[in-house]
């Protein structure tokens, strides 16, 4: 008896531990992170919609909307392939669609404002412009801070490169290696550029498509080294490693020149904010005498007229203070 029940413990004991093993080996199969990877690359090949229509293409196009008769609309319009462009250089994930409803109820509110404030002719245009440009401004400003953030990363991506094509690897495994262990934006970009190797895209299409995806010289220096290095041969790594010191010392002269325009900079902060600080001591100290400027048709027409001059004038000092290296 002790023996059948003895028995039957080990049995019982193995049949929970290949049941345990079983379910582990179901759920890593089923939601593991290979297969997580494998059903996003079977999704981005798929074909899927109404006549088959690839929903995903990410080697020779992107979407301008989700909404399949506006970007065939939006398809014809040339001019928004460099807003396209723009966008994907930024990093945004606004469509062209998107944008273009963020910009014409930018629009609407800019050409509504001003006639409900009862401003003039010129600051209502000026209001106006200010709106039209907003969004463009806010779009390049993200392209600004991120292609900054990719210049930094630049020099240690160039290291990187060089280390591991010492060490042996090919070029390809490298990139992937960029996009495994480097940090965004950068590591996203190479990432990018060795899925589209994987999915057949020829090594210098998706180096040019990186240097599109990514408009700084540095990188372009990079690019071309290896496209030259594919053609007739020579010390990749070398080429990588004398990049890596240009762009360091390129980034020191430009933090040089920061500093020493950080007074212009500063003085354009006070002039511009100058006005401003008067108004408010002028209204702290004496407000009937300041109060003419909004409560007479007169002093409202002086003001709005003297916000115009002031924008311009902060326009022209960010132009002659901003020095490209």
């Amino acid at each position: 008896m002790d023996g059948i029940f003895t028995a039957f413990a080990v049995m019982l004991f193995a049949a929970v531990i290949l049941m345990i093993e079983g379910a582990w080996l179901w759920w890593s199969g089923a939601h593991g992170g290979a297969a997580r990877r494998i059903s996003k690359r079977l999704r981005l090949m798929s074909t899927g919609g109404k006549g088959g229509i690839e929903r995903i293409d990410i080697l020779k196009r992107r979407t301008y909307s989700s909404n399949p008769a506006l970007e065939k609309q939006l398809r014809r319009i040339a001019g928004l392939a460099l807003l396209d462009r723009l966008l994907l250089q930024a990093g945004v994930r606004w469509s062209v669609a998107q944008f273009g409803g963020f910009s014409l109820t930018a629009m609407t509110a800019g050409l509504l404002l001003p006639q409900m404030l009862g401003m003039p002719l010129l600051p209502a245009l000026g209001v106006l412009a200010l709106a039209v440009a907003m969004p463009w401004l806010l779009l390049m400003r993200a392209r600004a801070t991120r292609l900054r953030k990719l210049e930094e990363q630049l020099p240690e991506a160039a290291d990187f490169l060089g280390r591991a094509l010492r060490a042996g690897h090919s070029f390809a495994n490298v990139m992937q290696m960029v996009g495994e262990e480097m940090p965004d934006p950068i590591a996203s970009e190479f990432k990018f550029a060795y899925e589209e190797i994987n999915y057949g895209v020829p090594m210098n299409e998706a180096l040019h498509n990186l240097a599109l995806r990514v408009p700084l010289t540095d990188l372009r220096y990079l690019v071309i080294a290896v496209l030259i290095q594919r053609e007739s041969g020579g010390n990749l790594a070398e080429v990588f490693g004398n990049i890596s010191r240009l762009i360091r010392a390129r980034l020191k002269l430009l933090a040089q020149v920061r500093v020493m325009s950080a007074e212009g900079r500063m003085s354009a902060w006070i002039l511009g904010l100058l006005p401003l600080g008067v108004m408010g001591l002028m209204l702290l100290s004496n407000p009937a005498y300041i109060k003419v400027l909004w409560t007479d048709p007169i002093g409202v027409t002086l003001m709005w007229y003297a916000v115009a001059v002031a924008a311009g004038g902060v326009l022209w000092m960010r132009n002659v203070i901003r020095i490209r290296v």
